[in-house]
């Protein structure tokens, strides 16, 4: 049989169906949570231009999404402190796949696939013993739980994969939460935020820590570059600024060496002391953090550590590299490029875009 019905007749013969794959949802380079008018909860596929390529309803509010690297899966958690996360069949819209985290664990909204896609590594608390740990889910058995290993500290929110394809990289918050206290933090005082180095069987290969005067900053976001150097976006938990103002919200780091904070002061004060997203622009020459709470998105030479500009819109999260720069989502449904200094707004949707812009690979 030639033809293609004769081809798929033969596959679903032998049990081999294909798989749609991101091609086959408009190919995205974003996937985006977001709300409608009607207080329907979708999550988005978008282009680099702002385009929606697809739309599929799901249960409740989205943070961010796991994008399998192959498939047209992708992974959404419930806001933290959730114990639920479902696989979403981006062409169909159906359930493949539900997770649930085992008795004594919730999830932090973040997950990321290894290079090949057979495993899924979720961040999640150990909430009995404020330990926090990532969850190791086996993709060809249907999403079934491998076990866990320690994320190398307390409160890990996101975790990417490193380019090596070997190592993941985690930003453990420091914030004990527990679910009988929903979203509150437990141990400021005492809080000791890190970024950790796992292999994917789990061996702690580096832990990084801030300076003991920032102990209280709370390193969330994580986006990486080509050639394996880390930016991280922190969200300060000790108050208003002093007589130097709002400590920096926005560093960078190589393993191997101390972690380098960007601003600080002055510049950063605009920040309100809250990064919600980070991200490389597309070469790596610029790094930018987003600012919900300050209404504000700035961007810094990756090299020399200058604030390069800035742009302010009303409740900004989401932030991305397209061409020539970046892209960047608000809550007022603004979708906006930006490039050599110049906000070119390209698409006000009825929507609502929650807090991340989740870049495919490849895109």
């Amino acid at each position: 049989m030639t033809s293609r019905r004769g081809f798929l007749i033969g596959m679903l013969a032998t049990g081999l169906t294909p798989v749609a794959t991101w091609a086959d949802a408009g190919a995205p380079d974003y996937l985006s949570a977001g709300q409608g008018p009607d207080g329907t909860h979708f999550l988005f596929g978008l282009s680099a231009e702002g385009a929606i390529r697809f739309r599929q309803a799901i249960p409740g509010r989205g943070h961010a999404a796991a994008a399998h690297p192959h498939r047209a899966h992708a992974v959404g958690f419930a806001r933290r402190p959730g114990t639920f996360a479902f696989v979403l069949d981006c062409v169909t819209g159906q359930t493949v796949a539900e997770l649930s985290a085992p008795a004594g664990r919730h999830f932090y909204g973040h997950g990321v696939f290894s290079r090949d896609g057979a495993r899924l590594f979720t961040t999640e608390n150990d909430y009995d013993t404020a330990a926090g740990v990532v969850g190791v889910w086996d993709v060809a058995a249907g999403y079934t739980r491998l076990g866990e290993v320690s994320s190398g500290g307390v409160g890990p929110h996101e975790i990417r994969l490193m380019p090596d394809g070997k190592t993941l990289v985690i930003a453990n918050g420091g914030i004990e939460t527990h679910p009988d206290s929903g979203r509150a933090k437990l141990n400021i005082p005492v809080m000791q935020p890190n970024l950790s180095y796992l292999d994917l069987e789990g061996r702690l290969l580096e832990a990084v820590e801030l300076p003991p005067t920032l102990h209280m900053n709370s390193i969330r976001h994580i986006d990486l570059r080509a050639d394996g150097l880390v930016g991280f976006a922190m969200q300060w938990q000790g108050g208003q600024g002093g007589q130097d103002g709002q400590p920096p919200v926005l560093g960078l780091h190589r393993r191997g060496s101390a972690p380098r904070l960007l601003g600080g002061g002055g510049p950063s004060d605009a920040l309100n002391g809250y990064g919600g997203s980070v991200a490389f622009s597309g070469d790596g020459g610029l790094l930018a953090v987003s600012s919900p709470r300050g209404g504000m998105v700035q961007v810094y030479d990756a090299q020399s550590g200058a604030l390069a500009h800035s742009l302010g819109l009303a409740d900004v999260c989401g932030v991305g590299a397209a061409p020539g720069g970046f892209i960047v989502s608000s809550g007022s449904g603004a979708l906006v490029r930006l490039r050599d200094g110049q906000a070119l707004p390209l698409d006000r949707a009825e929507v609502r875009w929650d807090n991340h812009l989740v870049r495919l690979a490849g895109a």
